[in-house]
């Protein structure tokens, strides 16, 4: 091969190296254009992500913030007969219905408006209990149960089927009360106290006609728990459940 023929072979190879390697570049910058953009619209939904849920989180914690506020506002009852009325002041209620009531109201706005986050669930919780100071067990029956939804097995979560349980006693739904407590009287390990739960299972069942079950029950926490502070009290019903 000719001299010239071989150095124009070399220029063609070195051509094309280079156009490969120029492609090799641009194919790599387009890679890792594609790959910065990419992450940084991954950082900013995450940063916008982590912006709204503080967001939400300080909105939430406001509204339940007032709901404590209100259940926890002085009552100023009404003047006695013949005494003039002075005139109403900010943030207090007539009585403590009256405070439960609005306490109610506003813990149940909290809830309805950030229902997944844990004012949320805490403002739900309260929602119930304070029901059930109002002797409206019915009502605090579902927001128990959207309670244990949320929390599951968090400490609410456990605290909300304790006041499940009793609030379905109080409404007259005896069998699912019962079942409630039965339930969570074997769960030896949690916060709960074993030995209180005894004691609601068996006046339910005295409650409930089930005068044998209670028995049961009660000769059960004495003899598990002879220490509790409800032993004494089960006794009583031990003794008045022989008599009758």
């Amino acid at each position: 091969m000719k001299r010239a023929e071989r150095h124009h072979l070399k220029e063609n190879e070195i051509t094309r190296w280079a156009r490969q390697a120029r492609e090799t570049v641009e194919t790599r910058k387009r890679e890792m254009t594609a790959a910065v953009t990419a992450a940084l619209v991954v950082g900013a939904v995450a940063f916008g992500y982590f912006m709204w849920r503080d967001r939400v989180q300080s909105q939430a914690h406001a509204l339940l913030a007032q709901a404590l506020a209100v259940g926890e506002a002085r009552v100023s009852p009404p003047p006695a007969p013949g005494v003039a009325t002075p005139p109403p002041q900010p943030g207090t209620y007539p009585s403590e219905r009256a405070r439960a009531e609005a306490a109610v109201a506003k813990f149940k706005a909290a809830a309805d408006a950030y229902p997944s986050t844990d004012a949320g669930v805490f403002a739900r919780y309260q929602e119930a209990t304070t029901l059930m100071s109002l002797n409206r067990a019915a009502d605090a029956v579902p927001c128990y149960q959207d309670v244990i939804a949320r929390a599951g097995d968090r400490i609410y979560g456990q605290m909300a089927r304790l006041g499940l349980a009793e609030a379905q006693a109080r409404a007259g739904q005896y069998d699912q009360a019962i079942n409630a407590f039965r339930d969570l009287a074997q769960r030896k390990e949690g916060p709960l106290p074993i030995d209180g739960i005894l004691m609601q299972l068996g006046r339910t069942y005295v409650d409930a006609g089930k005068r044998a079950d209670a028995q049961q029950t009660f000769n059960r926490l004495v003899q598990e728990f002879p220490e509790s502070p409800y032993a004494t009290e089960a006794r009583q019903q031990i003794d008045a459940l022989k008599k009758g």
